[in-house]
């Protein structure tokens, strides 16, 4: 018995009934040989962290665009929080803490640069929509790896498709993911945008933090506690009523004041105008693409292409696009 055998049969005697086994996985799209240390969750986690998508999530902007401080979220830092939250929840269940690692760590590699505002912005240009669920597992899918994909577990792509958006995850693994995406976000935004002086702590919602908690660990701990307690022994990853409504109390609060407040307009506005223009630009460019992006207009369509190649950049790349093609002598060279 190698190493993995061992692992798979120690999922098989410690892990819950509603936990999805390794040995059980519905598999890939291509087969490969199995590894003989690593599950097959363990080895999509590996795929994931070592992929360029990865990489490029921290110079992409969670909320604050080129926040002037060190300790602001990333795109990065969030997918870690979520993974933290969502393996915690996993281990206290008996569920597969790998596969819910692997789908924390791949469920915004699809990301926009601008966040949520850049998403907007393509779902707005492109004919069909954008989300940036669906656009995480096309990367995982058909961008990464010069064009192959990573050829994911059917387990670990059905979590990236449906950590938000109208679809549910088919394993509780996924569920995990799906909750703890909503706590990470919702408290660690609130901690940025009073660190941002955005919002100042007494704004935040009293009765939210009577059943929450006053400061932001003790509300991410609630949180947990409470999908602990509610989900144990049962198929589901829920909360208690009480912690779910206060929870998107707050929620709604982080939208009113954060989002969708006037503090943001300009950058939406700025964001937008770069990103729409750098679209319009590629469609009559496509020869300033790199090479990988002109087989998908061949194959798939120009717009399509130029979709791909603006949702893979950076916050600062797709500036220094813009700068480079519409503002060129902005910073003459010496």
């Amino acid at each position: 018995m190698n190493i993995r055998e061992e692992w798979e049969q120690q999922e098989k005697e410690l892990f819950s009934p509603y936990a999805m086994l390794s040995s059980q996985t519905r598999g890939r799209t291509v087969d490969i040989p199995p590894c003989t240390v690593r599950t097959a969750f363990q080895r999509d986690r590996d795929r994931i962290i070592h992929c360029k998508s990865f990489r490029r999530l921290k110079y992409k902007t969670q909320v604050f665009l080129s926040p002037r401080g060190d300790h602001y979220r990333t795109r990065l830092t969030h997918t870690l929080e979520v993974s933290q939250v969502a393996r915690t929840l996993a281990r206290a269940l008996r569920l597969n803490e790998d596969l819910a690692e692997a789908v924390a760590l791949g469920h915004d590699l699809g990301h926009t640069p601008f966040g949520h505002i850049g998403e907007a912005t393509l779902n707005r240009l492109m004919p069909g929509g954008f989300a940036h669920n669906v656009q995480s597992l096309r990367m995982v899918d058909k961008l990464e790896n010069d064009g192959k994909g990573l050829n994911l577990t059917w387990e670990v792509r059905d979590g990236i498709m449906n950590h938000s958006g109208e679809g549910e995850p088919q394993t509780l693994e996924g569920w995990c993911v799906r909750r703890a995406d909503r706590i990470a976000y919702i408290n660690h935004d609130i901690d940025d945008a009073i660190r941002a002086g955005i919002l100042k702590p007494f704004e935040l919602p009293r009765s939210c933090l009577m059943v929450l908690g006053e400061s932001h660990g003790e509300r991410i701990n609630t949180m947990i506690l409470d999908i602990i307690k509610s989900s144990r022994g049962k198929p589901e990853i829920t909360m208690s009523p009480d912690i779910r409504d206060a929870s998107e109390e707050l929620r709604d609060f982080l939208f009113e004041k954060v989002y969708h407040d006037d503090w943001r307009k300009q950058e939406e506005e700025r964001c937008d105008a770069v990103l729409t223009a750098l679209f319009a630009h590629y469609q009559e460019h496509p020869e300033q693409m790199p090479g990988e992006y002109l087989e998908i207009a061949f194959t798939e369509g120009i717009q399509q292409a130029v979709c791909d190649f603006l949702a893979c950049m950076t916050d600062r790349y797709a500036i220094d696009q813009f700068t480079e093609i519409f503002v060129p002598n902005a910073f003459p060279k010496r």
